[in-house]
Protein backbone atom coordinates (compact mmCIF):
# COMPACT_ATOMS: atom_id res chain seq x y z
CA UNK A 1 0.00 0.00 0.00
CA UNK A 2 2.83 2.38 0.93
CA UNK A 3 4.52 1.73 -2.43
CA UNK A 4 1.27 2.52 -4.23
CA UNK A 5 1.02 5.90 -2.45
CA UNK A 6 4.64 6.68 -3.33
CA UNK A 7 3.96 5.95 -7.00
CA UNK A 8 0.86 8.17 -6.97
CA UNK A 9 2.81 10.98 -5.28
CA UNK A 10 5.56 10.68 -7.88
CA UNK A 11 2.98 10.82 -10.69
CA UNK A 12 1.40 13.91 -9.16
CA UNK A 13 4.80 15.59 -8.85
CA UNK A 14 5.51 14.88 -12.51
CA UNK A 15 2.10 16.27 -13.49
CA UNK A 16 2.75 19.43 -11.46
CA UNK A 17 6.13 19.89 -13.15
CA UNK A 18 4.50 19.45 -16.58
CA UNK A 19 1.81 22.03 -15.75
CA UNK A 20 4.40 24.50 -14.48
CA UNK A 21 6.48 24.03 -17.64
CA UNK A 22 3.39 24.44 -19.80
CA UNK A 23 2.47 27.64 -17.95
CA UNK A 24 5.94 29.05 -18.54
CA UNK A 25 5.79 28.12 -22.23
CA UNK A 26 2.32 29.65 -22.60
CA UNK A 27 3.57 32.93 -21.12
CA UNK A 28 6.50 32.89 -23.54
CA UNK A 29 4.08 32.39 -26.44
CA UNK A 30 1.95 35.30 -25.23
CA UNK A 31 5.02 37.55 -25.10
CA UNK A 32 5.89 36.63 -28.69
CA UNK A 33 2.39 37.20 -30.04
CA UNK A 34 1.22 40.13 -27.92
CA UNK A 35 4.41 41.83 -26.70
CA UNK A 36 3.49 45.39 -27.70
CA UNK A 37 -0.03 45.23 -26.28
CA UNK A 38 1.24 43.62 -23.08
CA UNK A 39 3.67 46.50 -22.54
CA UNK A 40 0.82 49.03 -22.88
CA UNK A 41 -1.37 47.10 -20.44
CA UNK A 42 1.43 46.83 -17.88
CA UNK A 43 2.10 50.56 -18.07
CA UNK A 44 -1.62 51.27 -17.67
CA UNK A 45 -1.82 49.08 -14.54
CA UNK A 46 1.25 50.81 -13.15
CA UNK A 47 -0.35 54.25 -13.56
CA UNK A 48 -3.61 53.11 -11.96
CA UNK A 49 -2.05 51.48 -8.90
CA UNK A 50 0.72 53.94 -8.28
CA UNK A 51 4.18 52.81 -7.21
CA UNK A 52 3.13 49.93 -4.94
CA UNK A 53 4.11 47.33 -7.53
CA UNK A 54 6.80 49.41 -9.19
CA UNK A 55 9.59 46.85 -8.94
CA UNK A 56 7.52 43.90 -10.26
CA UNK A 57 6.00 45.81 -13.18
CA UNK A 58 9.31 47.37 -14.16
CA UNK A 59 10.91 43.93 -14.20
CA UNK A 60 8.14 42.51 -16.39
CA UNK A 61 8.36 45.41 -18.85
CA UNK A 62 12.13 44.96 -19.05
CA UNK A 63 11.74 41.24 -19.75
CA UNK A 64 9.21 41.90 -22.53
CA UNK A 65 11.50 44.48 -24.13
CA UNK A 66 14.47 42.11 -24.00
CA UNK A 67 12.39 39.38 -25.60
CA UNK A 68 11.29 41.74 -28.38
CA UNK A 69 14.91 42.75 -29.02
CA UNK A 70 15.93 39.09 -29.33
CA UNK A 71 13.07 38.44 -31.77
CA UNK A 72 14.03 41.47 -33.88
CA UNK A 73 17.66 40.32 -33.97
CA UNK A 74 16.56 36.86 -34.99
CA UNK A 75 14.46 38.28 -37.84
CA UNK A 76 17.33 40.46 -39.05
CA UNK A 77 19.76 37.53 -38.97
CA UNK A 78 17.71 34.80 -40.64
CA UNK A 79 14.91 36.75 -42.37
CA UNK A 80 12.24 34.70 -40.58
CA UNK A 81 9.59 36.47 -38.49
CA UNK A 82 7.49 34.46 -36.03
CA UNK A 83 3.88 35.45 -35.40
CA UNK A 84 3.02 32.46 -33.21
CA UNK A 85 5.01 30.13 -30.98
CA UNK A 86 3.08 27.48 -29.06
CA UNK A 87 4.74 24.86 -26.85
CA UNK A 88 3.02 22.08 -24.94
CA UNK A 89 4.75 19.54 -22.72
CA UNK A 90 3.39 16.04 -23.39
CA UNK A 91 5.68 14.12 -21.06
CA UNK A 92 8.30 15.06 -18.48
CA UNK A 93 10.34 12.78 -16.28
CA UNK A 94 13.85 12.69 -14.89
CA UNK A 95 15.31 11.22 -18.08
CA UNK A 96 12.80 12.09 -20.80
CA UNK A 97 11.03 15.22 -22.08
CA UNK A 98 8.51 15.29 -24.94
CA UNK A 99 7.16 18.63 -26.22
CA UNK A 100 4.74 19.53 -28.99
CA UNK A 101 5.56 22.80 -30.80
CA UNK A 102 3.80 24.97 -33.36
CA UNK A 103 5.59 27.84 -35.11
CA UNK A 104 3.86 30.20 -37.54
CA UNK A 105 5.26 33.21 -39.33
CA UNK A 106 6.58 34.45 -42.64
CA UNK A 107 9.82 34.66 -44.58
CA UNK A 108 9.52 37.53 -47.05
CA UNK A 109 6.08 36.95 -48.67
CA UNK A 110 5.93 33.22 -47.88
CA UNK A 111 3.69 32.25 -44.96
CA UNK A 112 4.48 29.05 -43.08
CA UNK A 113 3.28 26.93 -40.19
CA UNK A 114 5.39 24.15 -38.71
CA UNK A 115 4.14 21.60 -36.19
CA UNK A 116 6.51 19.06 -34.68
CA UNK A 117 7.40 17.12 -31.56
CA UNK A 118 10.79 17.17 -29.86
CA UNK A 119 11.94 14.28 -27.69
CA UNK A 120 14.87 14.74 -25.31
CA UNK A 121 16.42 11.74 -23.57
CA UNK A 122 19.19 12.01 -20.97
CA UNK A 123 21.66 9.14 -21.24
CA UNK A 124 24.56 9.38 -18.80
CA UNK A 125 26.32 12.67 -19.71
CA UNK A 126 24.74 12.92 -23.18
CA UNK A 127 21.46 14.63 -24.07
CA UNK A 128 19.83 13.07 -27.14
CA UNK A 129 17.34 15.24 -28.99
CA UNK A 130 15.30 14.35 -32.07
CA UNK A 131 12.37 15.79 -34.03
CA UNK A 132 9.30 13.63 -34.70
CA UNK A 133 5.86 14.04 -36.32
CA UNK A 134 6.91 16.96 -38.51
CA UNK A 135 4.15 18.69 -40.49
CA UNK A 136 4.81 21.77 -42.67
CA UNK A 137 2.36 24.11 -44.42
CA UNK A 138 3.65 26.84 -46.77
CA UNK A 139 1.23 29.30 -48.37
CA UNK A 140 2.00 31.26 -51.53
CA UNK A 141 1.88 31.03 -55.32
CA UNK A 142 5.57 30.08 -55.22
CA UNK A 143 4.89 26.89 -53.25
CA UNK A 144 4.63 24.63 -56.32
CA UNK A 145 8.42 25.00 -56.77
CA UNK A 146 8.93 24.13 -53.10
CA UNK A 147 6.44 21.33 -52.47
CA UNK A 148 8.60 18.32 -53.36
CA UNK A 149 11.38 19.55 -51.07
CA UNK A 150 8.91 20.12 -48.21
CA UNK A 151 7.59 16.57 -48.57
CA UNK A 152 11.12 15.19 -48.30
CA UNK A 153 11.87 17.31 -45.20
CA UNK A 154 8.70 15.99 -43.55
CA UNK A 155 10.01 12.46 -44.18
CA UNK A 156 13.57 13.11 -42.95
CA UNK A 157 12.49 15.41 -40.05
CA UNK A 158 15.33 17.81 -40.95
CA UNK A 159 13.86 20.99 -39.51
CA UNK A 160 17.09 22.99 -39.73
CA UNK A 161 17.40 22.24 -43.46
CA UNK A 162 13.84 23.47 -44.00
CA UNK A 163 14.39 26.88 -42.40
CA UNK A 164 17.77 27.37 -44.06
CA UNK A 165 16.34 26.52 -47.50
CA UNK A 166 13.17 28.55 -46.88
CA UNK A 167 15.23 31.70 -46.44
CA UNK A 168 17.27 31.16 -49.62
CA UNK A 169 14.17 30.21 -51.62
CA UNK A 170 12.33 33.32 -50.38
CA UNK A 171 15.26 35.54 -51.37
CA UNK A 172 15.30 34.10 -54.91
CA UNK A 173 11.51 34.56 -55.19
CA UNK A 174 11.85 38.18 -54.10
CA UNK A 175 14.61 38.79 -56.66
CA UNK A 176 12.34 37.43 -59.41
CA UNK A 177 9.39 39.52 -58.25
CA UNK A 178 11.43 42.73 -58.15
CA UNK A 179 12.95 42.05 -61.60
CA UNK A 180 9.59 41.34 -63.25
CA UNK A 181 7.98 44.37 -61.62
CA UNK A 182 10.91 46.57 -62.68
CA UNK A 183 10.56 45.68 -66.36
CA UNK A 184 6.77 45.95 -66.37
CA UNK A 185 6.99 49.46 -64.95
CA UNK A 186 9.87 50.44 -67.24
CA UNK A 187 8.35 49.05 -70.46
CA UNK A 188 4.56 48.88 -69.90
CA UNK A 189 3.80 48.74 -73.66
CA UNK A 190 6.13 45.80 -74.22
CA UNK A 191 6.15 43.70 -71.02
CA UNK A 192 3.13 42.01 -69.47
CA UNK A 193 2.74 39.77 -66.41
CA UNK A 194 -0.52 37.85 -66.97
CA UNK A 195 -0.24 36.00 -63.64
CA UNK A 196 1.24 38.87 -61.60
CA UNK A 197 4.79 39.77 -60.62
CA UNK A 198 5.07 36.85 -58.19
CA UNK A 199 4.55 34.25 -60.91
CA UNK A 200 7.24 32.63 -63.07
CA UNK A 201 5.93 34.03 -66.35
CA UNK A 202 6.78 37.23 -68.27
CA UNK A 203 5.65 37.99 -71.84
CA UNK A 204 7.40 40.41 -74.20
CA UNK A 205 5.51 41.72 -77.25
CA UNK A 206 6.62 44.29 -79.79
CA UNK A 207 4.08 46.90 -80.98
CA UNK A 208 5.93 46.90 -84.32
CA UNK A 209 5.69 43.07 -84.71
CA UNK A 210 2.08 41.95 -84.10
CA UNK A 211 1.59 38.24 -83.49
CA UNK A 212 5.19 37.69 -82.40
CA UNK A 213 6.01 37.27 -78.71
CA UNK A 214 8.67 35.99 -76.34
CA UNK A 215 7.80 34.29 -73.07
CA UNK A 216 10.33 34.00 -70.24
CA UNK A 217 9.82 31.16 -67.77
CA UNK A 218 11.74 31.81 -64.56
CA UNK A 219 11.53 28.81 -62.29
CA UNK A 220 13.28 28.39 -58.96
CA UNK A 221 14.40 24.80 -58.57
CA UNK A 222 14.98 23.27 -55.13
CA UNK A 223 16.87 19.98 -54.93
CA UNK A 224 16.12 17.32 -52.36
CA UNK A 225 19.28 18.46 -50.53
CA UNK A 226 18.02 22.05 -50.29
CA UNK A 227 20.12 23.57 -53.09
CA UNK A 228 18.21 26.52 -54.59
CA UNK A 229 18.95 27.43 -58.20
CA UNK A 230 17.13 29.70 -60.70
CA UNK A 231 16.24 28.22 -64.07
CA UNK A 232 15.27 30.50 -66.99
CA UNK A 233 13.93 29.45 -70.37
CA UNK A 234 12.78 31.43 -73.42
CA UNK A 235 9.89 30.46 -75.69
CA UNK A 236 9.32 32.35 -78.95
CA UNK A 237 5.98 32.48 -80.77
CA UNK A 238 5.64 33.51 -84.43
CA UNK A 239 2.70 33.19 -86.90
CA UNK A 240 3.18 30.54 -89.60
CA UNK A 241 3.07 33.11 -92.39
CA UNK A 242 5.97 34.98 -90.79
CA UNK A 243 8.20 31.93 -90.41
CA UNK A 244 9.13 31.84 -94.10
CA UNK A 245 10.62 35.31 -93.73
CA UNK A 246 12.70 34.27 -90.70
CA UNK A 247 15.93 34.00 -92.70
CA UNK A 248 18.10 34.61 -89.63
CA UNK A 249 16.54 31.63 -87.81
CA UNK A 250 15.42 33.77 -84.88
CA UNK A 251 12.76 31.24 -83.87
CA UNK A 252 15.23 28.38 -84.05
CA UNK A 253 18.16 30.06 -82.30
CA UNK A 254 16.44 32.54 -79.97
CA UNK A 255 16.44 30.25 -76.93
CA UNK A 256 20.15 29.40 -77.36
CA UNK A 257 20.95 33.10 -77.74
CA UNK A 258 19.18 33.86 -74.45
CA UNK A 259 21.08 31.10 -72.64
CA UNK A 260 24.34 32.53 -74.01
CA UNK A 261 23.41 35.94 -72.62
CA UNK A 262 22.70 34.42 -69.21
CA UNK A 263 26.12 32.80 -69.13
CA UNK A 264 27.84 36.12 -69.83
CA UNK A 265 25.54 38.66 -68.17
CA UNK A 266 23.35 38.76 -65.09
CA UNK A 267 19.64 37.90 -65.39
CA UNK A 268 18.45 41.52 -65.41
CA UNK A 269 20.97 42.57 -68.07
CA UNK A 270 20.04 39.57 -70.25
CA UNK A 271 16.32 40.39 -70.12
CA UNK A 272 17.09 44.05 -70.81
CA UNK A 273 18.99 42.99 -73.94
CA UNK A 274 16.05 40.89 -75.15
CA UNK A 275 13.56 43.69 -74.65
CA UNK A 276 15.72 46.26 -76.44
CA UNK A 277 16.40 43.95 -79.36
CA UNK A 278 12.97 42.43 -79.80
CA UNK A 279 10.81 45.28 -78.56
CA UNK A 280 12.66 47.91 -80.60
CA UNK A 281 12.74 50.15 -77.51
CA UNK A 282 14.81 53.27 -78.01
CA UNK A 283 17.18 54.53 -75.34
CA UNK A 284 15.22 57.76 -75.18
CA UNK A 285 12.26 55.87 -73.70
CA UNK A 286 14.13 55.18 -70.48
Amino acid sequence: MEQKYEEEIQMLQQEIEMLEAEQEETLRSIFIEHGDRLQRELKSVYKERGGAQKHTLSKLITEVRELEKKLRRQTEINGIALNECFVKTLHKSERKLVQQLRLAGHCSVLLFQVEFAVTEIQEDDALLRRVTELNIVVDGVEFKDFSAFVSRVEDTKDLLLFFRTLRTFSERCEERRQTFQHFQEKYPDVVSLPEGCRSELMIIKSPQLPGISMTIFWKIDVSMEGVVKPSLELLLKMPDQAREFDTKKVMENGSDYFQSLLRVLAVEASIEGLIRTFGNVECSSM
